[in-house]
């Protein structure tokens, strides 16, 4: 895709990390301290902060918890169209006074209850700064695909600012590729063989903008985003020693629309206001033509989304050590899902294929922040939600749900550079609109994956754990353990007719389980003969969970969950060549999906770019990646039974192994302007 690579792609950092000043409780990295990397954007100075790894955000309904895990001046931005990358990629680094990590205290009341928060503070300058970015992504398969980026920021003397993005781009998804498909049949044997070319391409046409002015003593930000993203793929499965064809197409078609506004004023004795408004429309097709030896499948989904929220805060600190907090939303969502399938011409019902479902979700909350001494902080809240479900069509129910959702957290600092942040907290998981459709995947494999409007929102009794190693000019490392106590598990279970015959599978309720999660960060830089400015940064994360599966009445593990994920990003300054370079390895995963009549696995080899970045002039970049350089191989394994997988009579088990062959994806940029210098 044109565009920068994601967080999850691009978290290399040099050697020259910024050098931190404890101050109130934060790490202040003065933006002078990024000065030897060159920065172009925020979001440069962001990914160089040693111990700190960005987060964008949750797709969930609302403004609670949608964010990410950085605030601009104090404020998390009103918006959820608008990835925080985004945003940080269009503010330039100089306009960047500072950035501070704030770790435990405070940082729940700041950003949703995350415990480590980034806080970027703009300068008070004014003028204009803008960028032009073009880049070309070559495909594996010889295709070339343009793309073009447009950034501009205005800030004026009397306090207003003003900024604006263009993005148009496209690229190839590398969950595609060619390869070979095998299907054993019941005795283990070879039953099938076929050759396998699948492409999948995207494009970004989108286009983000705000405007921020004083008024009455306050502020106020508006905010809007469109966003079209098309989407293609197309699958040919040839057999081999046969004439024997199966072929797919998805043509999928995603808008969305938003406008958000915000508002804040100070007044006397510590006391912060803010009120947020947001509006979003959303506008989802997907269209998929399956065919194969004596079946045509044809499944066209079309999901319209409307969400109002309205959200009001009120902070006050009381004194040096004690901050308070009370606030509530409103939010009110519509669904309105329309699926049809038609197989061989005629068509066929699909359960809960036409709904139009309403939610109203009320919540309100109180924490507080007490500062106990300099080395102990203890931060307290509970949020009570209520919410109102309804649904009409093919599923017609109404439900009232409510849940208080108490959670304590301590941070204690024993000694310089280290920390040890301690939670307790009752989470309650959103519905996802996407568990009330039908699913895509009957064009392709014939199951019927319904949707279920009909379900309660998973929950959890969290305790965490994290211990900071913190090396302030050099690097960081943290170990978190985190165990939550799982009720009403969302994962699939059986849809039984009236004489109790299994008919497909649906997103349903579990009874309960248990989650275990352990994550390493390291930070650390390279010094040594022949390798200086170096730096090596790496995340890990190994998840083991159990829950009862609904068929079997077995222990398995949670549907979807990976067992690890893991990263690592190298790279090294080269001053007197002014450039850079790196490599970011991504590891492998497995994910695995149980339904009524199978089980699906799905895994990904690990991947690794190469990349240079090079500055013949101080405002101009150029950027080299070579993506793919291992064999990057996506494989889906289907075993497939007779009837439900409880009379354990296994049919035949199907295994397609595509390779992505890389890409090279080449970009010039060009900052323009001095605004903020």
């Amino acid at each position: 895709m044109m565009d920068d690579p994601p967080a999850l792609a691009r978290q290399a950092v040099p050697q020259a990390s910024p050098k931190a000043i404890p101050a109130a409780g934060a790490l202040v990295f003065p933006a002078a301290s990024f000065a030897d990397v060159a920065p172009v954007s925020a979001y440069d100075m962001i990914l160089r902060v040693p111990g700190f790894s960005l987060e964008r955000g949750q797709s969930v309904r609302g403004l609670a918890g949608s964010g990410g895990n950085v605030l601009i001046d104090g404020r998390p931005p009103v918006t959820k169209s608008d990835a925080i990358d985004e945003i940080l990629k269009r503010i330039p680094a100089a306009t960047v006074d500072r950035i501070e990590l704030l770790r435990g205290g405070g940082a729940d009341l700041a950003a949703e209850g995350r415990s480590v928060v980034a806080n970027v503070v703009l300068k008070r300058t004014s003028g204009f700064r803008g960028a032009v970015m073009l880049g070309n992504f070559f495909g594996y398969d010889g295709g070339a695909y343009p793309g073009l980026r447009l950034e501009g920021r205005w800030r004026w003397a009397d306090g207003r600012s003003a900024e604006l993005s263009q993005i148009y781009g496209a690229g190839l998804s590398y969950e595609y590729g060619d390869g070979a498909r095998v299907r054993y049949g019941r005795d283990g044997a070879p039953a099938l063989a076929s050759d396998v070319e699948a492409d999948g391409v995207g494009a970004k046409i989108w286009t983000f903008g705000g405007f921020e002015t004083p008024i009455v003593g306050g502020r106020l930000r508006l905010n809007g985003a469109l966003m079209f993203t098309p989407g293609e793929v197309e699958i040919y499965d040839r057999f081999r020693g046969s004439d024997g064809l199966e072929y797919e197409k998805d043509d999928l078609r995603r808008r969305q629309v938003e406008a958000g506004a915000r508002f804040n004023r100070g007044f006397s004795g510590g006391i912060d206001l803010e009120a947020a408004l947001l509006q979003q429309w959303g506008r989802n097709t997907t269209r998929v033509a399956f065919s194969g030896p004596g079946v045509a499948r044809d499944f066209d989904l079309r999901r319209d989304t409307r969400e109002s929220v309205a959200r009001a805060l009120v902070r006050r600190t009381a004194t040096k050590a004690l901050t308070l907090e009370l606030g509530g939303e409103f939010a009110l969502n519509d669904l309105d899902s329309r699926t049809d399938l038609v197989v061989n011409g005629a068509p066929r019902p699909v359960p809960a294929a036409n709904v139009h479902v309403q939610e109203r979700r009320g919540e309100l909350r109180a924490g507080a922040s007490w500062r106990m001494d300099p080395s102990l902080t203890l931060d307290a809240g509970l949020r009570y939600e209520v919410s109102r479900i309804t649904s009409a069509g093919d599923v017609a129910l109404g439900k009232s749900l409510a849940y208080a959702k108490p959670r304590l957290a301590l941070t204690w600092t024993p000694a310089r550079g280290w920390q040890v942040r301690a939670r307790a907290e009752r989470e309650v998981g959103q519905l996802k609109f996407d568990d009330f459709v039908a699913s895509p995947q009957v064009a392709s494999t014939g199951n019927v994956l319904s949707g279920n409007p009909d379900l309660a929102p998973e929950q959890a009794w969290v305790g965490e754990v994290a211990v900071e190693r913190r090396v302030l000019d050099k690097g960081a490392a943290v170990v978190t353990f985190r165990r939550a106590e799982l009720r009403n598990v969302i994962d699939r279970i059986p849809i039984l007719s009236d004489r109790g015959v299994a008919l497909a599978d649906a997103p349903g309720n579990l009874a309960g389980g248990r989650k275990t999660e352990l994550a390493l960060s390291l930070t650390t830089p390279i010094d040594l003969r022949g390798l200086r400015r170096a730096q090596i940064r790496g995340e890990a994360v190994w998840r083991w969970s159990d829950v009862l599966d609904p068929l079997t009445g077995r222990r398995r593990d949670i549907s979807g969950l990976h067992p690890v994920d893991w990263e690592v990003h190298f790279t090294q300054e080269l001053p007197q060549a002014k450039a850079r370079w790196g490599l970011d390895v991504t590891g492998g995963s497995r994910e695995r999906y149980f339904r009524l009549s199978e089980v699906e696995t799905r895994k990904l080899t690990p991947s690794v770019t190469l990349f240079t970045e090079w500055r013949p002039r101080a405002q101009t970049i150029v950027s080299v990646e070579a993506q793919g350089l291992t064999s990057h191989h996506v494989q889906r394994i289907r075993e497939v039974y007779v009837g439900p997988r409880s009379q354990a009579r296994r049919d035949y088990v199907d295994v397609r192994r595509l390779r992505w062959g890389g890409a090279v994806y080449v970009r010039v940029r060009r900052v323009f302007g001095r605004g903020g210098s």
